[in-house]
């Protein structure tokens, strides 16, 4: 049995049977089955089934949101804001799947030339807990209006999150296959990657995680994409509008109780300014609230597990004991976690080097533009990186010099339907979202055509 624990309140309050072989077989199957007549099915009438998604998504939002908050800890508020972005990623693909995946008309010598983008056939999805909705949807959304079957493999802590993401396209109506949930632990991911019928794997989780499963891909040849681990820098140059940053900045840290790949990790503060900023921050993180996850008002919730708070407490203890000093907060209780700033804070301590996944933030000074972009750069990571100044002209110059996959000026780096989202370095591979994240499960077909 695979169980859900309100991380909250310590309550068992459901539980789902793993499936035997003979239960994968059977889903395989039908998926595998299920792809000729689905691949057929017109590209109008696939968007009309994810507008039918996101209806069902709005209309039963709060019910998906309690769960997702039961499950993991999210605030409510904020699960009820990843329902409604999960809404919006399927309107975005219906509304502009057929323009992306419209032969791509090349001029050559021959009588006509194209790229064609086609369904591969079953991609597996194997997804983390911290945004149990969302990393399935912006998976899900494009491969299925690629035409695509989608299986899912789920964190094991969200497995009742996982259930209704199914019943969200059930109750749309897609065709039976087309998306399934299959609830087995984490070892028997590498036995339905290599099964014949599965043709490609994409992953959100942790670097080691994307090692292993880009390993058995590789090793069968099938394509993979890696959304893995982070650790983003918050840049606040001399010429920022403090107040602004800081506000932003906070909710890039603390959001989801800081437990998101993407989040803000590392506060990087110009010299001259750093006192300034550093206490008007301050003041915004104090104000958050802390407390029960099922009130609407709360910021800061728990942690989805107290081993996840046990390795946070590990991180910045090691970090104190290097030099840093505990600014604010600092404090575990269970799964609960102050939220916290440490000063002083160098690049060879855990709290810079390493993914910290959960609402401890870290802050080292700097003076040149050119320390900036050292210590973004110093980073293992390369999901993205976050500049505030109020130079746009000379802050875009500096653009190419990072080498994440994204950049934001005076705003936090998130993603968006409309735009590619993916890292760099071992932050992965691959882009999901946009034109790009629709495209990366298909067949891209050169077409030409000679007339004699």
């Amino acid at each position: 049995m695979i169980t859900s624990t309100n991380p909250y309140t310590g309550e068992e309050f459901a539980s789902v049977k793993e499936y035997s072989p003979a239960q994968i077989d059977k889903a395989l199957e039908t998926a595998h089955l299920g792809f000729e007549s689905w691949k057929q099915i017109g590209i109008k009438e696939r968007g009309q089934l994810l507008k039918n998604a996101a209806r069902e998504l709005k209309n039963n939002k709060k019910q998906y949101a309690e769960t997702i908050t039961r499950e993991m800890g999210k605030p409510l508020s904020q699960s009820i804001a990843e329902i409604e972005k999960c809404a919006w990623v399927c309107e975005y693909y219906a509304e502009n799947g057929e323009q992306h995946l419209e032969n791509e008309v090349i001029e050559t010598d021959a009588y006509k030339s194209y790229v064609s983008f086609e369904p591969l056939g079953i991609i597996l999805a194997v997804m983390p807990w911290n945004y149990p909705f969302w990393q399935v949807f912006r998976f899900a959304a494009p491969a299925l209006m690629a035409g695509n079957m989608a299986v899912l493999k789920h964190a094991s802590n969200v497995m009742q999150s996982a259930n209704n993401i199914q019943k969200v396209f059930e109750n749309a109506g897609f065709p039976k296959g087309c998306f399934q949930n299959i609830p087995v632990s984490s070892d028997k991911v590498e036995d339905i990657i290599k099964d014949k019928r599965i043709k490609a794997v994409t992953l959100t989780g942790s670097t080691p995680a994307g090692r292993a499963i880009a390993s058995v891909a590789g090793e069968h040849i099938k394509k993979s994409v890696l959304e893995l681990g982070g650790s983003n820098a918050l840049v606040i140059f001399e010429d920022a509008n403090l107040e602004e940053a800081a506000k932003t900045c906070v909710q890039a840290r603390y959001q989801n109780t800081g437990q998101s790949c993407i989040a803000g990790k590392r506060l990087l503060l110009q010299e001259n300014i750093a006192d300034k900023f550093l206490k008007i921050f301050t003041e915004k993180v104090k104000e958050l609230k802390s407390g029960d996850p099922m009130d609407e008002e709360t910021f800061v919730g728990v942690m989805a597990r107290e081993d996840l708070a046990k390795d946070l407490e590990d991180q910045v203890n090691t970090s104190v004991a290097e030099g840093a000093t505990i600014h604010l907060g600092g404090k575990r209780k269970g799964t609960w976690f102050e939220p916290t700033i440490l000063t002083k804070v160098t690049p060879k301590m855990p709290v810079f080097a390493e993914e910290t996944f959960g609402p401890v933030i870290g802050v080292t000074t700097f003076n040149s533009k050119r320390d900036a972009i050292d210590l973004v750069n110093s980073s293992q990571f390369g999901l993205g990186v976050s500049l505030f100044t109020e130079d746009l002209k000379s802050v875009e110059e500096l653009i190419p010099k990072f080498e994440d996959g994204a950049v934001f000026i005076n705003e936090l780096v998130k993603s968006d339907p409309r735009l590619p989202f993916g890292g760099t370095k071992i932050s992965g591979y691959g882009r999901e979202l946009s034109v790009h994240g629709i495209r990366e499960f298909v067949n891209k077909k050169t077409v030409f055509i000679k007339k004699f």
